[in-house]
């Protein structure tokens, strides 16, 4: 039995990832900032009140985590927004800010918080999206969104070379086009099925691989 610690675990993927790796037998610490009815049902240990961006949350969730070997780490808490060009008043700005507080940021302070409770010869899953290539942006816009996904894809690359030496590997995971409150319910798999898959890269991808982006269906995406 392996324990793996998933942020952003109240709904969508992180609770489909919750659920899954529960099912299966493994520990799981479900990080997220306020529960659900659906994940105090998993049987999860539920670690709410803790946002990625409060350093003081993170070190209080790391003291209750002494003792506890974490095996695996999905960072998956995330926010979206959306702007266009030519209406980006003084709010978009501050949303902009706070994307790349949650998405980008929140994965360093999340690894930095637990650094010392991370097991040699674990994997680190950071949820990101291919919204994030720069060379697959053919469409423009989610200036915030885009730019903090780019980010926390460079931020993992660091992470990758930082922690080879003991073994820990990280990959940056895209878990498709999927159907949650975050896009409206819109999508192409639903986050069952994205978890399936996400879970899957997990288990086969290598340290050789560490730092390498990939889509859940496990084709390599372009920086």
């Amino acid at each position: 039995m392996k324990t793996v610690l998933i942020t952003g675990a109240n709904r969508g993927i992180g609770l489909a990832l919750t659920q899954r790796y529960a099912a299966r037998g493994d520990r799981v610490i479900a990080v997220c900032r306020q529960s659900s009815e659906a994940l105090e049902q998993t049987g999860a240990q539920v670690e709410s009140g803790v946002d990625v961006i409060d350093d003081a949350a993170l070190a209080a969730l790391a003291q209750r985590l002494a003792g506890t070997p974490l095996d695996t780490l999905v960072l998956n808490a995330g926010i979206l927004a959306r702007e266009a060009l030519g209406r980006i008043d003084d709010a978009g700005f501050d949303s902009m800010r706070r994307q790349f507080e949650v998405n980008a940021l929140g994965p360093l302070r999340v690894v930095q918080a637990l650094l010392d409770r991370i097991n040699d010869g674990a994997r680190i899953g950071i949820i990101t999206s291919r919204m994030g290539s720069i060379a697959d942006n053919s469409s423009g816009g989610r200036y915030g969104y885009r730019a903090s996904k780019a980010a926390v894809n460079a931020i993992g690359r660091s992470l990758a070379v930082d922690l080879r030496p003991r073994g820990i590997a990280v990959f940056l995971l895209h878990p498709g086009y999927v159907a949650t409150d975050m896009v409206g319910g819109t999508g192409d798999v639903t986050p069952e099925h994205a978890a399936g898959q996400l879970i899957e890269r997990l288990d086969t991808l290598t340290l050789e691989d560490s730092g390498t982006f990939w889509h859940a269906n496990g084709s390599p995406l372009p920086w």
